[in-house]
């Protein structure tokens, strides 16, 4: 499996996904005037996710922090393996 390299996502697809996502954070349901959100891979880039705005979606700090490189079978069904 090959890595995918890490790009900068710009401001206007941040924007997009916090909106798609009604600014809360898709694991815990903490929303912006609770946590810090940030824009996480859904399938991480180390296993070969993609740049694609279908794999990018909010999660808080906190829960980032605790996916690290890891898929979460939650958001599995979204994609084939």
């Amino acid at each position: 499996m090959t890595k995918t390299p890490r790009i900068r996502i710009p401001p206007e697809v941040r924007k997009y996904v916090f909106q798609r996502d009604k600014y809360q954070c898709q694991s815990c349901g903490k929303t912006t005037l609770e946590t810090d959100l940030t824009i996480d891979h859904i399938i991480p880039l180390a296993r070969g996710g993609q740049n694609d705005i279908s794999n990018l979606h909010t999660l808080c700090f906190t829960c980032n922090q605790e996916k690290t490189d890891k898929t979460d079978p939650r958001f599995r069904r979204y994609f084939q393996s």
